[in-house]
Parts: structure tokens; C-alpha cells; sequence
């Protein structure tokens, strides 16, 4: 008996009316879809009563690869169309396409991905042809308000335009051999009764070509996971939001609630449809629409769609209407319907308004019988154990043990990524002395979704978690490490995979600039040292972290070079970082510090370093070693060079404070060096002085002045010299013209 394909697009109305009829009037053994062949003994599921849209979700991981995929269905999907009316008939249903986690779907996020839309070259040649602005509108015009009459040749002669002869890629190709192996053993197990194949517009050609060719008759295996993977798959409420192109949608349709309209009541009701959504939607943003404004965007809808050769108006007719009798401003980009992709920055709002009026609010809702991943379920009872099951507004106490591990629980909720649980304050990193936090529970349409699609991740709230962390670990930058070792505390996850941390130590390992790795080796020192709170005190994953960052910092700052560099308060800061792991974490950690204070030599004594670099490593050697540093007045003499001299004291103030302070015979070689600067030299330096000292507090600020005080054998305390001196800058300023009519009278002979 004879096999009938049908072409799609997907998410067509007019295609789903085609698969409908035909589907009725042949009443066919077997019915086949683009779909997972993995999911066949899971057919039932789909077809339990959900509330549309919803999608099957994949996930897919293995030590190489890691992928997530959706196929979605609305009620006007020709798919889903060809399995409810498959069932009603009696036909038997069959996926016959590739597991989604197939590699013929890498990179792929949508398994309904356009074909045509990889083969513009063609699509853009019969987009001229007919004069129109894109594939949605040409697609409109020949398809959804055309006639019905003749719509299947109609559609076999566009994709086969599309296809032409070109040769399919790699991944389509795998995908075809696959698909016609189902329908050669369908037709074959068919006897004389009638095969309807339903896929994509695209792959009919080759599968008509394949039926004729012929082959193996025996029902395909379906693929098994690879050894050592993980995945699966469950089905997900969906929504129009993400089903619309305006959003990102890689397929299908936009508009998704103007042709859920069509789909139910044709294109006359749609596009009246259309025009009041618009016009709500704006009125309840308190936007002026009058009934004036109303019966123009009609007309001019009219008269466009008549002089565009339609017998009703299309959606891009609609639009168009709206947008001329709604916006009397000059647009700063396009319609968005001119064209494919997502909204662009500085569309206009009312623009914006209608195309959200267009998408719609639909959210879809699974039948409760639905399996679910067993994260859905320990998710629940995590939550029900730690009291968050409802709206609330919480306080949080993170001394206290019950409050604490309720803050674990929700930042495990925070790390998947699920909605309605927002944290409005708490601690942001391990350096700040928060101990309190506040949150806010909702509900939320797309928990249910996040949660399964989360599941994909592990088993349970803690694997799940650590999963997510691991990922979020892997081939980032520093900065982004950081924030991922704290949410590890926060969500107390401490059991680490082998390869979460081969990943950091990677990371760390590679990273290319100081300030960067400072920040991070800062925030995880602190939490390595006192964190009792979230209990990451001694924690050897932090240790292990803290042991790269040493070693990395030490290599980047031997290689620095700019021997007039300014100073730079990030790679200060990394090696006062490096200095505070050495002291603190060196012995229990097994820190080479003999090798670091051997490094910090050599850095010091470089004179194509940076300054500030130079000024830090001596610091570093004096901090942690003072016997290695019998005379640091002598160093400080022999590196100070007017000039640079700030950026030079910038690094050694930021790493050697204490010691400076203490060291009464710096302070007065210092002020001698200082005092013997040119003006000139003065005023260049003054900046990187400034910055300099802003490394030691106001009162130890006030001990330097007293110092100074008592060195000219001058009354007063330090904190009145101080408050005392105006702008440094002001008063260099006007020494320096001092200077200069001074040596102006001297060469007139007016100053003896």
C-alpha cells in the first residue's frame, strides 16, 4: 500500500489541518513523526491530557559533551496533530527520529530547528521573488491564509524549492538514513493498508527518494546512551513565550497566540483577534488607544492585505495597520516582523506592546500523572522538611542551626535556577561580616519546568547542585570561579568530583591577570581560615585552590614588566593576597614559602619590573622574613627614584604596613627623601604618593604626622597637621610657582 508524506513546517496551522484530513480520510496502520524513537514505548505520556504547550526535554552528559534540547508541541503542531489523530483512528504511532541526544543534534537546542533557515541562499531568492520581507511573511502568503485547495502540492513544490539539489549536511543525512529505515519496515509491517509520514518539509524529498530506493524492512534499533553517559528524558510545561521567535525560538511560527487563534477559528478571527489583544494590552499600560485610532489600523489593514493580493488580512497586514495608525514617531530600527530573530534595542515601546500581545501568555500544565525526574520529588521534600512550601517573607539567622540549614536548602533552589525563590540581601562574599539573611518565596508558573529541566543535573537537591556548580566551574574565568566557591559554601556543597577539580585547577592555573586572581585568592584565604559558619574552614578544596593561586600569582608577577609602570591597586592587592596565604596557610597547606620568599627576591630586584611590583615583593620578603631583611632602610634608599617613588612605597605600604610603621628609621629616611624631591619631581609623584598612603589608616595616619611633628621639633598632634593642610596638590601647586619667580627675579637681578 501506498506511503503519504507530508511536508511541514513546524508549529503550522495550515500543515496540522493538512495532517488532520488526511490523517481522517486515510485512516492508516501506521502513523510516523519527526520525533525521539527513544520515547515510542513513552507515547502514552504524551498523550495523558496535558494542558498545551509542553516539550519533551532531553539532557545529555558525558565527560566530553554535555547537551540539553527541547521539542515543543501546541496545539496546532502538525506532530502532535498526527498523534491525536493517529490514536483516534486506531493507527499505530512511532517516533522514527534520532534520540535528541543523538550527536546529529549538537549544538542544536531545538530538535524542530527550521531546516530552510540553514539554506538562506534559496529562501532569500524566493523571498524577492515574491516581494516580501521574510520567510514568516512569504510562508503566510502561500500557506496559512491561502486557500486549503491544493495546499499539499503547494507544499511539496516549496520544499522541494528549499531543497533543490543541493546536498544535505552531515547531521541531516544521519538523521534521513535513520528515518527512512522506519519507513520501509512501516510499509513493509503496513500490508495494504496506508503508512502517513509526518516530518519536516525538508527531509520529504529524501525520504521519498530512500521509500524508492528501498532496503532493510526490519524495524531500526533504537540507539542506547553511550557507556558511562547520563541522560534522559521528561516532559516540561512549555510556554507561548518561549515558543515565539521574538524570544529566541529556533523554529516555527512567531505570534504564537495569533495562531493558536487561526488554528481554532481561521484567519478572519485571528486577525480581529489580533487587533483587540493589541489594544488591551496596551490600554491596561495605560496607553491611548481610541476607537478612531482602532478603525484606521483596521482599514489600513484592509487595504494592504487587498493590494498584497489577500482575501483576508495576514498577520503582517494586522501589524502593519496597527503600527501606522499607533505610532506617529519616527522608528529608530525596523518592525521586528520585517525580519527574523529577537526584538532589537530602542524598538519602540507600543511596537514592543504588540508583539507581546502576539506571543501571548499561555503557559502549558501536565497532567498529573506525569512521570517526573526524581529531583521533582526531593526537591519537594527538602522543601517541606525545612518548612518553605508557601509564600513567605523570611529573616534568617545564619548562627543558628535550624536557619542555617534552611539557607542551604534555598541556595541549593538559587544555584538550579529556580523561580520564585529571591534572596534580597545576605552575605555577597567571604570577606564581609554578614550574618544575617532575607528572603522571598512566590509561586511561580515556570517552577515545575526549571525544576525538571534542573533534573537533568542529578538525582537529588545536593547532586543537582554540585552538578551545576561543576559546570559553572569549567573554563570560566577567575572572577566567575570565585563567585562559584562561594555559592559552594553557601549551598554547603563539599563533595567535589575529580574532574570539578582538575576543571579549577585549570582554570586557576591559566588565569592571565593579577587583580583578578587577587580578588579570588582573597575571598577564598578568608573563607579557608575562619568560616565556621558555612563550614568551609580547612576545607581542602579551597586549600587546593589556595595552593594554585600561589603559585600562579609568583609566576605572573616575575614576568611583569614596565619599569615606569603606575601602580595597579589589582595586582597590589594579589600579592598582599599571596602574602596573607604564605602566613597563614603555608604550614598546613605545605606552601613552599622559602621558594616564595625567593621569588619576591628576585621580583624586588628587578629593575625592568614594575615599581609598585618591585615595592610589593620586597614588602612580601619583609612581612614574612624580617631576618632576611637585616637593613630594609638601605633598600628603600637604593629603590627610591623620584619619579616612581609612590608607585614603588604603594606596594610596600600595601604589603608591609606594619612593618614600616614599626620601623622608626624608615619613617625619618622617608621624610628626608622626600624633602630633597624637586618641585617638579614632587608634582609627579604627588598622585602615587597619595594612593600610597592611603594603605595606612587614618590613625596610624595620625602616628606618621606626630612622627614628622617630632622630627622638626614642632608642637601639635598629628591629627590637627592633618586636618590642617589644605589640597597637597594646591600646595605643591603654589611652591612650584614660588620656584619660578624666584629664578625669574634672580636672573633679572631683583633677589639677592
Amino acid at each position: 500500500m501506498a506511503v503519504t508524506f507530508l511536508g511541514v513546517r513546524h508549529h503550522s496551522p495550515a500543515c496540522a489541518r493538512l495532517v488532520a484530513s488526511t490523517i481522517d480520510a486515510l485512516r492508516p496502520a501506521y502513523v510516523l513523526v519527526e520525533g525521539p524513537a527513544d520515547l515510542n514505548d513513552r507515547i502514552g505520556e504524551l498523550l495523558l491530557g496535558h494542558e498545551l504547550p509542553i516539550a519533551v526535554f532531553t539532557s545529555y552528559r558525558d565527560e566530553e559533551r554535555r547537551h540539553g534540547s527541547w521539542a515543543p508541541f501546541c496545539d496546532y503542531s502538525p506532530e502532535w496533530v498526527a498523534l491525536t489523530r493517529g490514536r483516534d483512528v486506531g493507527a499505530e504511532l512511532r517516533f522514527i527520529d534520532l534520540p535528541a541526544w543523538h550527536p546529529a543534534f549538537a549544538g542544536r537546542s531545538n530538535r524542530y530547528a527550521d531546516a530552510e533557515l540553514r539554506y538562506a541562499e534559496v529562501m532569500e531568492r524566493l523571498c524577492r521573488t515574491f516581494e516580501v520581507d521574510n520567510v514568516d511573511v512569504l510562508w503566510d502568503h502561500l500557506v496559512e491564509i491561502a486557500p486549503d485547495e491544493g495546499l499539499a502540492e503547494r507544499l511539496e513544490t516549496y520544499f522541494d524549492l528549499v531543497r533543490g539539489e543541493s546536498a544535505s549536511g552531515e547531521s541531516d543525512t544521519a538523521r534521513e538514513a535513520y528515518m527512512a529505515r522506519w519507513v520501509l519496515a512501516a510499509r513493509a509491517a503496513a500490508g495494504d493498508r496506508p503508512v502517513v509520514v509526518v516530518t519536516g518539509g525538508f527531509h520529504r524529498p529524501a525520504l521519498v527518494a530512500a521509500l524508492a530506493a528501498g532496503g532493510d524492512t526490519q524495524w531500526p534499533e533504537v540507539p542506547q546512551l553511550p557507556d558511562g553517559a547520563l541522560g534522559g528524558s521528561f516532559l516540561v510545561p512549555y510556554s507561548f513565550r518561549r515558543l515565539d521567535a521574538f524570544d529566541g525560538y529556533q523554529s516555527g511560527m512567531p505570534s504564537p497566540a495569533y495562531y493558536q487563534q487561526l488554528w481554532e477559528s481561521g484567519p478572519q478571527h485571528a486577525a480581529q483577534h489580533l487587533v483587540e489583544a493589541v489594544a488591551g494590552r496596551l490600554r491596561k499600560r495605560r496607553q491611548p488607544v481610541s476607537t478612531a485610532d482602532l478603525i484606521a489600523a483596521r482599514a489600513t489593514a484592509q487595504g494592504l492585505a487587498t493590494v498584497r493580493g489577500h482575501a483576508v488580512p495576514a498577520r503582517a497586514d494586522v501589524l502593519d495597520g496597527l503600527a501606522s495608525a499607533l505610532v506617529s514617531e519616527a522608528l529608530d530600527v525596523p518592525l521586528p516582523w520585517s525580519s527574523r530573530g529577537t526584538l532589537r534595542a530602542g524598538t519602540h515601546p507600543v511596537v514592543v506592546e504588540m508583539v507581546a500581545a502576539l506571543s501571548g501568555t499561555r503557559v502549558g500544565r501536565l497532567h498529573p500523572g506525569t512521570p517526573a525526574p526524581p529531583l521533582v520529588h526531593d526537591l519537594d521534600a527538602e522543601l517541606e522538611r525545612a518548612g518553605l512550601t508557601g509564600p513567605a517573607e523570611l529573616t534568617l539567622d545564619l548562627t543558628l542551626d535550624g536557619d542555617r540549614a534552611r539557607s542551604r536548602v534555598l541556595h541549593r533552589v538559587r544555584v538550579l535556577g529556580v523561580p520564585g525563590f529571591t534572596r534580597t540581601s545576605g552575605p555577597s562574599t567571604g570577606l564581609d561580616p554578614v550574618l544575617g539573611e532575607r528572603w522571598t518565596l512566590r509561586p511561580d508558573q515556570g517552577r515545575v519546568t526549571a525544576v525538571i529541566e534542573a533534573g537533568a543535573y542529578g538525582a537529588t537537591l545536593a547532586d543537582a547542585c554540585a552538578a551545576v556548580l561543576a559546570e559553572r566551574a569549567t573554563g570560566r574565568d577567575v572572577d566567575t570561579l570565585a563567585g562559584v566557591l562561594f555559592d559552594a559554601a553557601l549551598a554547603d556543597v563539599r563533595d567535589v568530583s575529580d574532574q570539578a577539580l582538575a576543571d579549577i585547577d585549570a582554570t586557576v592555573g591559566t588565569a592571565p591577570e593579577l587583580g583578578a586572581l587577587g580578588r579570588m585568592l582573597a575571598v577564598v584565604v578568608t573563607m579557608w581560615r575562619h568560616d565556621r559558619i558555612f563550614g568551609t574552614a580547612r576545607s581542602a578544596m579551597l586549600g587546593r585552590v589556595i595552593l594554585g593561586g600561589v603559585r600562579r600569582i609568583l609566576w605572573l608577577a616575575e614576568g611583569m614588566r614596565g619599569d615606569a609602570a603606575p601602580a595597579d591597586l589589582g595586582r597590589i592587592t594579589a600579592i598582599a593576597a599571596c602574602r596573607d596565604a604564605l602566613r597563614h596557610s603555608g604550614a598546613a597547606l605545605g606552601l613552599d614559602v622559602p621558594g616564595a620568599l625567593e621569588v619576591a627576591a628576585r621580583i624586588a630586584a628587578d629593575t625592568a619590573a614594575p615599581p609598585d611590583v618591585r615595592g610589593a615583593a620586597f614588602g612580601l620578603r619583609w612581612a614574612l622574613a624580617a631576618d632576611a631583611v637585616p637593613d630594609p632602610a638601605r633598600v628603600v634608599r637604593g629603590a627610591f627614584v623620584p619619579r616612581t617613588a609612590g608607585d614603588w612605597l604603594a606596594g610596600l605600604f600595601a604589603l608591609a604596613r606594619e612593618e614600616v610603621l614599626h620601623t622608626e628609621e624608615i619613617i625619618g629616611l622617608l621624610d628626608e627623601l622626600l624633602s630633597t624631591m624637586s618641585i617638579d619631581d614632587f608634582l609627579v609623584a604627588l598622585p602615587a604618593l597619595r594612593q600610597a598612603f592611603e594603605f595606612f589608616p587614618p590613625r596610624e595616619r595620625e602616628t606618621i604626622a606626630e612622627r614628622l611633628l617630632a622630627r622638626r621639633g614642632l608642637a601639635g598632634n598629628g591629627r590637627s597637621l592633618l586636618r590642617g593642610v589644605p589640597d597637597p596638590a594646591a600646595v605643591a601647586s603654589g611652591m612650584h610657582l614660588d620656584e619660578r619667580v624666584d629664578t625669574l627675579l634672580r636672573r633679572e637681578g631683583l633677589l639677592t
